[in-house]
Parts: C-alpha cells; sequence; structure tokens
C-alpha cells in the first residue's frame, strides 16, 4: 500500500508499466553514487571497484535468464534500446545474407518502429497477426520464414493483454525451416513475474529491463547467444564488448542486478500470490458487472496480469475516475496510453475501435495485498455502474446492441 500527498491510502494496480524499486535494490545501489563512484574502464581502484560490480551484476542478469555466459549480456537504457539493438543491429550486421524479417504484429513500438525504419532502408518485413488470444501457432511463423530471413522477433508476453507464447515450439519450427534465422524474443513484460530460460527456449538475442522487475529506471539488457553479431547503434567506445559505447550506469547495473537476485529468490511464491489475487479480481468483476470481457488467454498468461474491456465507457474515464479513489490502473500499454488511439495489440486480435476504448489492465504486484484486491473490484464495480448511469447509451438497448455487434 501507498499513500498520497494528502496521506490518501493508493492501491498501485499498474505493475505491467513499472514496478516500485525494491528496498533490497535501492539499498544495493546506495553506495555506487558517492562512495563507488569511479568510471569501470579506468584502470586505477576506484574504476576496478565499480567494474567489478557490474561484473557481478553482469553474472546474476545471466544468471536469472539460463545465458550460457555472462559475457552475452550487453547492458542497455532499457528495453526499448535493448530492443531497438536487436531489431537494427542483428539485421544490419546479416544484411548481406538478406534482407526479410518476420515480425509479430503486437510487438511492443519499439520493436515495430524498428522494424518500419528497416523496411524505409530497403528490408522486407512480413508482419504476423495473432488469433483472438493474442497466440501464434508455430506452423504460421515457420510458414512466413523464407530462404532469405535473417530475422524473426516475437515476444514471449505481451503487456495489454497478458498473453504467453508456446514459444520453444515457435522457435523449433521456425529453426527446421531454416536454422540460420536469428530468433530474437521480448521478454521485458516477462522478468520478475515468469521463468526465462533462453537456453531450454532456444532463442538467440533476448530483450530485459529492469524496472518492470523492482529494479531502477534507465537500465536493460539485451542478451546474444555467443557467434550472433549485432551492429553497434551507439558507437565511441569500447564498453559492452564495443557493442555498446558510453560509459556504464553503475548503480542502475548494479540495481538490476539485484533485481534479478531478488526474483530468483522469490519467482515461485510471486507466480502463486499474484496468480491467486489476479483469478479473485476477475471473479468478483464477472460476478457483478455485464458487458464485459476479457482478453488475452484466459490460463496462458502473465500471473500478474487481467485485461479487459468494458462496453459503453471509455478507458480514459474510469483511469481517472479510478485515480480520484485511489486505485491506479492503466488502459493498454503506458507508451502509447497518452496518444488516445486504438491500440495495435487489440486491433490485431479484431477488437472493434470502438470496443477497444474501453479497455483496462490491472497488474499486481510483490507488495499488493488480498485487501487490496477486495477495494480495487469494489471501487472498480461502483466506477462501471457511475458511468453507466451517465452513458448516452440506452441500458435498455445495451443487450440488443452487444447481440448486434458480437462476431
Amino acid at each position: 500500500m501507498f499513500k498520497n500527498k494528502l496521506g490518501r491510502k493508493v492501491v498501485y494496480a499498474d505493475h505491467i508499466a513499472t514496478t516500485p524499486v525494491a528496498e533490497e535494490v535501492l539499498e544495493a545501489m546506495l553506495p555506487y553514487f558517492r562512495e563507488v563512484f569511479g568510471n569501470p574502464t579506468s584502470l586505477h581502484s576506484f574504476g576496478q571497484e565499480a567494474k567489478k560490480a557490474i561484473n557481478g551484476a553482469r553474472e546474476k542478469v545471466a544468471q536469472l535468464i539460463n545465458a550460457y555466459s555472462p559475457e552475452e549480456i550487453i547492458f542497455t537504457s532499457g528495453g526499448i534500446e535493448a530492443n531497438n539493438l536487436a531489431i537494427k543491429g542483428i539485421s544490419y550486421a546479416y544484411r548481406r545474407r538478406g534482407r526479410h524479417l518476420v515480425i509479430s504484429a503486437i510487438e511492443h513500438h519499439s520493436v515495430l518502429h524498428s522494424a518500419k525504419t528497416l523496411e524505409r532502408e530497403g528490408f522486407e518485413v512480413t508482419y504476423l497477426k495473432p488469433d483472438k488470444f493474442g497466440l501464434f501457432k508455430p506452423e504460421q511463423v515457420a510458414e512466413a520464414v523464407r530462404e532469405d530471413t535473417i530475422l524473426v522477433s516475437v515476444g514471449h508476453s505481451n503487456r495489454e493483454i497478458g498473453t504467453i507464447q508456446n514459444l520453444k515450439e515457435i522457435v523449433k519450427a521456425v529453426k527446421e525451416k531454416n536454422p540460420r534465422v536469428i530468433f530474437h524474443t521480448d521478454a521485458c513484460a516477462t522478468a520478475g513475474h515468469y521463468p526465462i530460460d533462453v537456453q531450454d527456449w532456444g532463442v538467440d538475442a533476448l530483450s530485459i529491463t529492469a524496472h518492470l522487475m523492482y529494479g531502477p529506471k534507465g537500465v536493460g539488457a539485451l542478451w546474444t547467444k555467443k557467434g550472433v553479431k549485432v551492429r553497434p547503434l551507439i558507437e565511441g567506445g569500447v564498453q559492452e564488448r564495443g557493442v555498446r559505447a558510453g560509459t556504464e550506469n553503475v548503480p542502475g547495473i548494479v540495481g538490476f542486478g539485484k533485481a534479478c537476485e531478488l526474483t530468483l529468490k522469490e519467482l515461485p511464491e510471486r507466480m502463486e500470490k499474484l496468480s491467486r489475487m489476479r483469478d479473485r479480481l476477475r471473479e468478483k468483476i464477472q460476478k457483478n458487472l455485464d458487458y464485459v470481457e476479457f482478453t488475452g488467454h484466459p490460463t496462458q498468461r502473465l500471473p500478474h496480469h487481467l485485461s479487459l474491456l468494458v462496453h459503453f465507457i471509455e478507458g480514459e474515464a474510469m483511469l481517472l475516475r479510478m485515480d480520484l479513489v485511489g486505485v491506479e490502473t492503466a488502459s493498454g500499454s503506458a507508451c502509447v496510453s497518452l496518444a488516445l488511439k486504438q491500440s495495435h495489440v487489440l486491433s490485431a486480435i479484431g477488437i472493434p475501435k470502438e470496443e477497444s476504448n474501453g479497455s483496462i489492465v490491472f497488474s499486481f504486484g510483490r507488495e499488493n495485498k488480498e485487501e487490496d484486491v477486495d477495494y480495487v473490484a469494489e471501487e472498480f464495480i461502483k466506477t462501471v455502474k457511475t458511468l453507466r448511469e451517465l452513458s448516452p447509451f440506452d441500458a435498455k438497448n445495451w443487450e440488443k446492441y452487444v447481440k448486434k455487434t458480437s462476431p
């Protein structure tokens, strides 16, 4: 539980946008702002102590994702940079082999915009649409792969609808079709709430960020399997194997490592607790509200994530009213919610524009309690009923409208 500036209770249920920095993470970071402040590239003891701290964090990140070696971890400024580096950097490195990419249509904009940039530079991109749950069939992805395909990118989980892909099967099908293809996955939303295993999944590159797993903002990582080439996007230094120039964010990287350490320790308990909270909220909403539609796969989803559409109400109105009663949540991705336009994810799974405007996402975290879930449910149900009373739709025609517009 948190409190706002007026001392009022606030329930934070937007962990898919960012998470509070864990106390243990903050404590681990503090010495590296003033005491151990050396530049990691310096040869003196201050620099070498900072370098040692970075290498320690690299080992923890590698352990979290079951990397083959800590040296495969490239630290970045976050998940968006990691995705840009993966999509552009790998494509540039392999452009002589081919210029075709296969990209999931429900990826984060950092993946999609990178792909669009490459298209303007002469690359060809095939965008794959998922089924109504946001899932891709392995054979569907493999079918899109060609002889000149150099990169496939399908995220492990989706921020907006919570669906988790059968990634191991997808990678297997792709590799059987073309073993030379580099397979990248965005696992930023997954980290901290679901196990990651790059060796078991069979992927070649993976993006991850700290701030969605109780670490600091401004730090992330791109993992690439040994032998995978990446052309730098930021040049001018030898840091991170020469792939990502710039003096490392030592406090942030240390915090990232600590967040990974906490996740390894707490993950089974987190998953059990958070999935229980998610299901509790879903049951209360189903019991007390009509004309709501849950999005994403019902069971194959992130344990802390619940997404739904509320018919006949604008998502923005729900968010603002929930904020007034001390519940912080979201409508769609944090990177696009201010744009007030239809979510590309909901569009891709077949949700009409007028219905997607009523989307809302709840995502719980390690600091939430059962009483928080009950409070969120109570206030959300009140909010929906109040807004529907103000809705221009005639309540007597709702059922007729839903039947008419339903597929």
